[in-house]
């Protein structure tokens, strides 16, 4: 099995407000406030948490 990446969250915008989920999503990512930073490994199911709220996010490669 090929070893994973990682890829660096950084939330930029509060979830105040936002559509039912989007919460809930940036909590699954571990993130809660404005520049809080959390490193994940890159799988589908991140990049698909990614997707949902990425307006909410900075994305960048952690390697």
């Amino acid at each position: 099995m090929p070893e994973q990446g990682k890829v660096r969250v950084t939330q930029i915008a509060s979830a105040a407000g936002r559509k039912p989920g989007q919460k809930e999503t940036l909590v699954g990512l571990g993130l809660n406030k404005i520049r809080a930073t959390r490193e994940l490994e890159d799988t589908p199911s991140v990049r698909g948490m990614i997707r949902k709220v990425a307006h909410l996010l900075k994305v960048e490669d952690a390697s």
